[in-house]
């Protein structure tokens, strides 16, 4: 019974990491279409799936404690140690939820550099058109006619 709940709680926790994966590639989709005006749900929508998988985390490794304990070995080993310890065919279905597990992580791991790096390019991308923004920007002097403006750089303090 305790490996049945701990393979239960694998399972909620790699429905959790799909559901992460599928809106981590929705939010690339939104940062590769140049159409960011839903960049912000889909950012509060990773969020929520990492809270999710936050919770379901404690879940594992109660359960995880418990299965460690009916199999003899150390309260905080490794999925793959429990695997090594558990009867058939739980030997079994513990590695497949490992295995599933790793490629899970090296998937999401991989989109998500992808995005920082999309989000980083749109971030300088946003400053340089600012930037020239800048440059094209004349101001009036009180008497009507354009005035020269200082284009040193400036600091500003960031408690403003």
């Amino acid at each position: 019974m305790v490996l049945s709940r701990l393979s239960d709680v694998l399972w909620q926790e790699r429905h959790l990491l799909e559901l992460l994966l599928f809106k981590l590639e929705e939010e690339q989709l939104i940062l590769t279409s140049g159409r960011t005006r839903w960049l912000g749900h889909a950012t509060r929508e990773v969020e929520a799936v990492l809270e999710q998988i936050r919770d379901a985390e404690l879940g594992r490794s109660m359960e995880a404690e418990a299965a460690a304990q009916m199999l003899g070995v150390d309260a905080d080993t490794s999925l793959l140690t429990l695997s090594q310890h558990a009867p058939s065919p739980w030997d079994e279905l513990l590695r497949a939820h490992r295995d599933a597990f790793v490629a899970l992580t090296s998937e999401i791991s991989q989109l998500a550099n992808g995005n920082r790096e999309l989000l980083a390019m749109s971030h300088r991308a946003t400053q340089e058109t600012l930037m020239s923004l800048q440059e094209t920007v004349q101001t009036y002097a009180p008497h009507g006619l354009t005035a020269d403006t200082d284009r040193s750089a400036q600091l500003l303090d960031q408690s403003f």
